[in-house]
């Protein structure tokens, strides 16, 4: 088990993050057009920083299935039709369509824990958990975070019950292994699914994040 996360490759320039989301018609998912993701990145301030688009404009079904990997689209989990209920939580996003996420890491020195213990160790290191559409967006510009045993949850998105409580489930990606109901022609395809709050994985990390601002201008938001 790796005892600190994996440093990657830095991410590409925002302009060209830009035009990878537009390669991939996230802008007409987002009812944006290209010209605006464009002068977004271009007149950002944010060298290092992930390019997103809010999930209520670009839900996580919508792009899961723009995720490759050995030529194989991503895909949801069957037992979670409910994907886009999950919100932000823990965590504030700037109320702009396209913001900025700072100092993303996949926190793979937190493999083997669970999300109940994650999310406060986070908090005492300034960090704040990515919700699943980030994570998404980080894996969509650099495919090569999401890597066998060493994948990665999205925390910062919950599902609250009719009844107010907190769904058990926690987000997050990794790679199929094309056993059960994900199908043998899956193997190898990036994966949405969930893990159980109190439950520990060896090859899951937390991914998490400095924190967010909506581009040239505002405060950065930083969890509390």
């Amino acid at each position: 088990m790796p005892e600190t996360s994996t440093v990657l490759p830095a991410l590409p320039a925002l302009t060209a993050q830009a035009d990878r989301l537009i390669e991939l018609g996230v802008h007409e998912i987002a009812g944006l057009s290209a010209d605006e993701i464009r002068a977004f990145a271009a007149g950002a301030d944010g060298d290092g920083a992930l390019l997103a688009v809010h999930p209520e404009r670009a839900p996580a079904s919508a792009l899961a299935p723009l995720l490759r990997r050995d030529g194989k689209p991503g895909f949801v989990v069957v037992d979670m039709a409910d994907v886009d209920a999950f919100t932000p939580h823990t965590v504030e996003l700037p109320g702009t369509p396209l913001y900025l996420v700072t100092g993303v890491d996949r926190g793979d020195h937190m493999a083997n824990w669970s999300p109940e213990e994650a999310l406060p160790a986070l908090g005492k290191e300034q960090r704040t958990p990515l919700v699943l559409t980030e994570g998404i967006h980080w894996v969509l510009q650099q495919p090569e975070a999401l890597e066998r045993n060493r994948c990665f949850m999205t925390i910062g998105s919950r599902l609250r019950k009719a009844n107010g409580a907190l769904d058990a489930r926690t987000p997050a990606i990794w790679i199929s292994n094309g056993t059960g109901r994900d199908g043998r022609e899956r193997r190898n395809a990036p994966k949405v699914g969930w893990c159980w709050w109190n439950n520990r994985h060896t090859w899951l990390g937390f991914a998490s994040a400095t924190g967010r601002t909506p581009g040239a201008a505002g405060p950065v938001v930083r969890p509390e």
